[in-house]
């Protein structure tokens, strides 16, 4: 499954906490928000178009990781990603209609002197992670599926498993439902380049304005020992998004632990790092 028709964008600082462990706070202090929780900035991933440099590049994969050869502070964002229906009026985007949802790996490089987001995110082929287990979102308002769902991460070396990110609830995103569609909605059309953000209404526009577009909402906080590992040559990053009133916590580690998935409700990302 690929989606090199789409394009890709993500949400950066929609989980309290994680870009402080990044140490990524700092490239934001800048940027002008409304309040203390909104996310700072929709990034690009991906262009579906040639004139977009290395974002036209697709980096998607649901099985590996290619690092750079340049960088050994890469590490694991794991995330949800959304894959939406975009709706124009007058090369404005007017709704976003949701579709579809699964788990997701935003790997990023640590660049602390990085100009934009996306530098940080998009150094070719298999660079990006997203499951081939999708699980339908038949709206993204209070009381859709997503509201019971959790995302759990876990780093494995040499037979060694360990959790990657905090075991978190989706409901917990700082910008959720309807407030979260409003504002990307509002970043597509509006979002200047200045600081480390892009002008997203001109990628569209160099795309030919894409009938869909995959979106990442944020990443987790890190555990301990996520904050302090980087991933090396093969390790295996997993990003598990499943149904909490179905599962618990112990249970999802069992599983990756037996590297046995059983069940429904249950969307799986396993790559290994080459």
């Amino acid at each position: 499954m690929t989606f090199k028709h789409v394009v890709g964008f993500g949400v950066a600082g929609n989980f309290a906490g994680h870009l402080e462990q990044a140490g990524e706070a700092t490239d934001f202090l800048n940027v002008k928000v409304e309040n203390s929780i909104q996310p700072k900035a929709l990034f690009p991933f991906y262009i579906p178009s040639q004139s977009a440099g290395f974002l036209s590049q697709y980096p998607l994969s649901s099985n590996s990781i290619i690092p750079p050869n340049d960088a050994d502070n890469l590490q694991i964002e794991p995330e949800i990603a959304i894959v939406f229906d975009i709706t124009y009026e007058d090369n404005k985007v007017v709704a976003l209609t949701p579709v579809k949802f699964a788990a997701y790996n935003d790997c990023s490089i640590r660049k602390p002197n990085a100009k934009k987001i996306s530098e940080k995110k998009n150094w070719g082929a298999n660079t990006k992670g997203i499951s081939q287990d999708f699980i339908e979102l038949s709206s993204f308002t209070k009381g859709c599926e997503l509201d019971t769902y959790r995302i759990a991460s876990f780093h494995i070396r040499n037979g060694q498993v360990n959790r990657y990110g905090e075991d978190s609830a989706a409901i917990d995103y700082s910008y959720f439902h309807e407030q979260l569609n409003d504002w990307m909605i509002d970043r597509m059309n509006n979002q200047k380049d200045e600081g480390p953000a892009e002008n997203l209404a001109l990628y569209l526009s160099e795309a030919n304005y894409p009938q869909q577009a995959i979106i990442s909402i944020g990443a987790t906080r890190y555990t301990k020992f996520g904050e302090n590992n980087f991933l090396q040559s093969g390790d295996e990053s997993i990003v598990v998004v499943y149904n909490g009133d179905k599962y618990n916590a112990r249970e999802i580690e069992t599983m990756v632990n037996n590297r046995k998935f059983e069940g429904t409700e249950i969307s799986l990302l396993s790559q290994l790092v080459k």
